[in-house]
């Protein structure tokens, strides 16, 4: 199995050991890349629940911020499970992935409860600089969101949005009560602050 247990574990040693590890790790960009970033959990109707996030993802996450750029050599499915992981360290009760196709426009479904239950649902675009997201694509999204009675819908790209898009007078009364648009720019920021946090 390697250095690490099941799941990115590690086992027990010195500070010292710890630190070169990560930075050899840190280093070997490509491998890293092919690390698992959320333990799976049950399977649902829906998809794989997530039950947490594993080492791999704070640290492609300390990647990007040392190169943003990096954002675009992922591959859309570790996109997907990036954000998976995301609303599992947001303190969400339950977090599903969902499969690769058949997912009916919804890659990520979360679900808060509290007084009520909040059903979230995230289409994440994995796009390359300068391929922006379209009205059209937003609008597909709202479409999804209606089908699903979800409280809320998120579109997350790691490039941007067609400029005006929000302006839309069929997408705009949606934004952002409804509806959140999330760009590569605002995606990092969250990502980065959900890392720092503790627990």
């Amino acid at each position: 199995m390697g250095p690490r247990g099941r799941f990115g574990a590690r086992p027990q040693m010195g500070s010292g050991q710890i630190v070169a590890e990560r930075n050899n790790a840190l280093l070997d960009t490509p491998s890293l890349l092919m690390k698992a970033v959320i333990v799976p959990g049950d399977r649902t109707p829906e998809g794989e629940l997530v039950e947490a996030v594993t080492v791999p993802w704070f640290e492609i996450i300390e990647l990007l911020n040392r190169d943003p750029a990096l954002a675009f050599q992922l591959d859309p499915r570790k996109w997907e499970e990036m954000i998976a992981g995301a609303y599992e360290r947001a303190g969400f009760d339950e977090v599903t992935l969902t499969p690769r196709s058949g997912d009916f426009g919804r890659d990520v479904i979360a679900v808060k409860r509290g007084i009520g239950t909040v059903r979230v649902i995230d289409q994440v675009k994995a796009y390359g600089p300068g391929h922006l997201v379209t009205a059209n694509d937003v609008r597909a999204l709202l479409g999804v969101l209606e089908g699903d009675k979800a409280s809320k819908g998120f579109l997350t790209t790691t490039s941007d949005f067609a400029p005006k898009l929000p302006d839309d007078i069929l997408l705009k009364p949606f934004i952002p009560a409804k509806l959140e648009l999330i760009n590569g720019t605002v995606l990092l920021a969250r990502l980065k602050e959900l890392a720092a946090k503790k627990g």
